[in-house]
């Protein structure tokens, strides 16, 4: 016969805390990386490079009067 035997308790109560508070923690890095190169990076680049646009106009504007 095989004998029954009670699993062991993996964690206790506070090393699942912080197994959930380090996931979380990660968690919010991951999708703030994401937001940050999905939608801030294009954001700043396209501004950037459309007042460097804008500059190069109103030089080539001042140049010419």
């Amino acid at each position: 016969m095989s004998e029954f035997k009670i699993p062991e308790i993996m964690f206790e109560f506070d090393q699942y805390l912080g197994f959930l508070a380090v996931m979380g923690i990660a968690t919010i890095g991951f999708w703030l990386m994401i937001f940050l190169l999905t939608f801030v990076v294009p954001y700043w680049l396209g501004g950037s490079i459309i007042e460097l646009i804008k500059e190069k106009r109103e030089a080539k504007k001042a140049n010419q009067a």
